[in-house]
């Protein structure tokens, strides 16, 4: 199926190349803003490489593209076809109907020959998503003659009368219409965008994609993957135990390949940091979290940390994160002699806010990492940072999750702005991946916030290293107000201290912002998390939308029910 090619799509565009400097990654050190800005680059050049196979495959003129109609299939009207006039003849779709096997089949000895054919010079092309479907098909001919159902938006240049001749068209091509809309169309010289639902088999479907591409009667037509998701957006997790595919680590910019990093020469240490990396490779969904027995060494670590944090967060440290860590202590999980296991804070958290844990091997890529935040979420490394560098580390470790991540993950509004942020990057393209990383980067990693008029310090990355937090409360550096759109397109310094940080209100000042930004964006969906089956569901039809009406009316019975009850009580 459509949608499945589109899965398939994600191994084929996976990260493959090194996250090095020599490998055209921007920076020495790791951060999630330059890992999304590597990422679009990768992909966009692997995209590349595979439609230009397929094109030589195929012996194509041209690619031909159209991604704005994946933004307007979103929009269609329900408006249905009551009558189709199918009286209507044209020989030229007759003929080319009748010959889409013969055409086919031609096709097939042209990509198995040598010498390029000429007969295929008015071949419209492939756009990425037959690209997809051939390439399914050439990994498994069985679903190759597996019926299958398609999306395909047609805009049509005639009245609508020529749809009959369409139709006919589909009908030859052994392909059978379950569903029609239609809609005047908004584009000059198109008269009507008609959306129709086919159920035909891969290898049918396209070819007749190719044959109405060649007919005059069309300005153009695309194929989009089942519900009105064009197959060209990247997967996304429907389920949390979809996170058990979303671990495609950064493994190139570690101790083994960076001289710079403190264990490059430890041989103890890159062998200790391999051996954590394989037990949470083996960790999959539903299971219980492991336990690391820590060294001595990895103890001492921690315990200068933990104490550096204990003498700056009366001072500098956001109200909630303070209040987090005093529970933490109450339920001796905080103490500066033992690091807390995975399994101890995630528990809590799950307490508290409903936010889990599960181990991570490295850093994930900035797709993954944020989409796990949409099921509340956290994906934590379980390694301990090299001890001749007891308060800097090159990429983040446990102790920068455990002192810098968990502690506001048990805040209900941070955990609810967190998660807002990991909803919006389900589906949304590469550009908005790395817009949504650099939220991330000055908000939940370098973020301040006002506190009874002064400035306090939330963002894991301040909260974890005491020589930038200093910094960022020196009155050195330029303090902004958090702005969504002007702090998603801000430059930011991995190298030094940042020259600019950005403020927010309150927690939820910044979720309200956030979400009128997010609301702005190109994804032609909306996504919400279900959290009774743990499920990311689209809301793109009328009855999911009644549906979640009907719930969203009981609450609010429920809730008005309380308080009348208050009401009656103190009157």
């Amino acid at each position: 199926m459509a949608v499945a090619a589109a899965q398939k799509s994600r191994e084929m565009f996976a990260i493959n190349k090194s996250y090095s400097i020599e490998n055209g990654y921007p920076a020495r050190r790791r951060s999630l803003v330059d890992d999304a800005r590597f990422e679009t680059i990768v992909v966009k050049q692997t995209k590349q490489s595979v439609l230009e196979e397929a094109r030589q495959l195929a012996n194509d003129a041209s690619l031909a593209t159209d991604a704005a109609v994946a933004h307007f299939a979103s929009q269609l009207q329900r408006q249905h076809l009551d009558q189709i006039n199918d009286q209507y003849d044209d020989q030229v779709f007759e003929s080319q109907a009748k010959s889409i096997e013969h055409q086919h089949e031609n096709d097939v000895e042209s990509s198995e020959s040598s010498e390029p054919s000429s007969d295929n010079d008015s071949d419209a092309g492939l756009t990425e998503e037959e690209v997809l479907l051939e390439k399914a098909a050439s990994q498994d001919k069985d679903a190759e003659m597996a019926i299958q159902r398609a999306t395909l938006v047609l805009r049509l240049r005639e009245g609508i009368n020529s749809l009959a001749r369409v139709l006919k068209v589909i009908e030859n091509g052994k392909g059978n219409v379950v569903h029609l809309e239609s809609r005047p169309s908004k584009e000059q010289g198109v008269q009507f965008d008609i959306l129709a639902k086919v159920d035909m088999t891969r290898k049918d479907l396209l070819a007749l994609m190719k044959i109405l591409r060649q007919s005059s009667t069309l300005a153009s037509i695309t194929i989009l993957a089942e519900d009105n998701i064009n197959v060209k957006n990247p997967w996304f997790p429907r389920h949390a135990r979809d996170l058990d595919n979303c671990n495609h680590l950064m493994t190139k910019y570690e101790p083994e390949l960076d001289m710079n990093h403190p264990g490059f020469s430890d041989k103890v240490y890159r062998s200790r940091r391999k051996e954590i990396a394989n037990i949470a490779f083996e960790y999959k969904f539903g299971d219980s979290i492991p336990v690391i027995e820590y060294t001595a060494d990895e103890i001492s670590t921690w315990t200068a940390v933990f104490n550096n944090v204990l003498d700056l967060m009366p001072k500098h440290f956001c109200m909630e994160y303070r209040n987090a860590f005093k529970m933490l202590q109450d339920d001796n999980i905080f103490t500066a002699d033992k690091i807390p296991q995975l399994k101890d804070m995630n528990d809590f958290l799950k307490k508290n806010t409903g936010f889990t844990l599960r181990p991570a091997a490295g850093l994930l890529t900035a797709r993954d990492f944020l989409a796990s935040l949409a099921f509340r979420v956290f994906q934590s490394t379980q390694y301990i940072r090299h001890s001749t560098s007891p308060f800097h580390t090159p990429e983040p470790d446990y102790i920068h999750e455990v002192l810098g991540h968990m502690p506001l993950l048990a805040d209900p509004s941070f955990a609810q702005f967190s998660q807002e942020l990991g909803l919006a990057s389900l589906g949304a393209s590469d550009e908005e991946i790395e817009k949504l990383s650099t939220v991330y980067w000055f908000t939940i990693e370098f973020g301040l916030c006002k506190e009874q008029g002064e400035v306090k310090a939330y963002g894991a990355g301040l909260l974890s290293a005491y020589g930038e937090l200093l910094h960022a409360v020196s009155g050195k550096p330029e303090l902004r107000p958090f702005e969504p759109s002007i702090t998603a397109v801000q430059p930011y310094q991995d190298q030094e201290y940042q020259p600019i940080y950005f403020v927010a209100e309150s927690f939820e000042d910044a979720k309200d912002k956030f979400r009128k930004w997010v609301s702005s964006m190109s994804r032609p969906f909306e996504v919400r998390y279900n959290p009774h089956t743990q499920r990311a569901e689209i809301l793109d039809s009328v009855e999911q939308l009644n549906n979640l009406m009907t719930q969203l009316n009981l609450e609010m019975l429920h809730l008005n029910t309380a308080l009348n009850k208050l009401k009656m009580r103190s009157g």
